[in-house]
């Protein structure tokens, strides 16, 4: 049995009694940590309060050598955990289907996800977001522009956007310079983005949410990670009142 199961947001207090017990039962514990991680806890303390041994992996081990892990799920119960919810990284999907078709039976708990804390922090309805997009950091002379197009395609049809930040070995992406990449591709394919929402630390017992222009945000310091962002399209009333009450809109 292969049984994924969502640790939430920021914390080892986070994952839910279900996808705790499942752990508690299981044979071998595989903790997913490149395509999120909760920066309120560690791997040793995640491994003292599950009382399991927590084994590390990377992409390379999902993506392209996955066997350990499905032969594990054969052998006996298996858990692969992945920070916020499962499946929303198709990477989660591919290792599922594997499993799939070797026979594995397979299960999902689910965990919160920064899709629907967004929505709770900025009070944007969640309904009204359209295509999500990511930002990575350029390296050497590759500078991708999808991030930007996507935003323009979703402002056309007035539709909010929330934009991931890239996660690395050691850095991790901030407000500031990911509103530097996206005000680069706004210079370069014409356009503009008047309104941004910088959000820190979802999940967290202090997560900070602020609204501005990029002269605005750059000048906040939104301190640790993991930051996210948003690109409001108009605002409906109540977006907007809560926005002024939780992430300091100006009107």
């Amino acid at each position: 049995m292969l049984t994924f199961v969502g640790l939430g947001l920021y914390d080892a207090g986070d994952i839910s009694v279900k996808g705790l017990a499942a752990v508690r039962a299981s044979d071998r514990v595989f903790l997913e940590y490149y395509t999120s991680r909760l920066m309120g806890t560690t791997v040793e303390e995640l491994a003292r309060v599950y009382g399991k041994e927590v084994t590390i992996l990377d992409r390379t081990d999902v993506e392209q050598h996955p066997d350990p892990i499905l032969d594990a799920a054969v052998a006996g119960d298996a858990v692969v955990l992945t920070g916020g919810d499962p499946m929303v990284s198709t990477t989660h999907m591919d290792l599922r289907l594997r499993a799939a078709a070797r026979g594995i039976p397979t299960g999902i708990i689910h965990g919160a996800s920064i899709q629907t804390a967004v929505c709770g922090l900025t009070g944007l309805q969640n309904y009204r977001f359209g295509k999500s997009c990511s930002v990575p950091f350029p390296h050497k002379n590759w500078f991708p522009m999808t991030p930007y197009e996507v935003i323009r395609q979703n402002l056309a049809t007035d539709l909010h956007t929330l934009v991931y930040l890239d996660i690395q070995q050691d850095r991790y992406m901030q407000v500031g310079e990911a509103i530097d990449l996206l005000e680069e591709m706004v210079v370069r394919l014409g356009g503009s983005i008047t309104t941004y929402i910088g959000v820190a630390r979802a999940g967290s017992a202090l997560p900070v949410v602020r609204i501005g222009t990029a002269d605005h945000l750059r000048g906040i310091d939104f301190g640790g990670p993991l930051h996210v962002l948003v690109v409001p399209a108009t605002l409906h009333l109540v977006e907007q009142e809560y926005l002024e009450v939780f992430a300091g809109l100006l009107v």
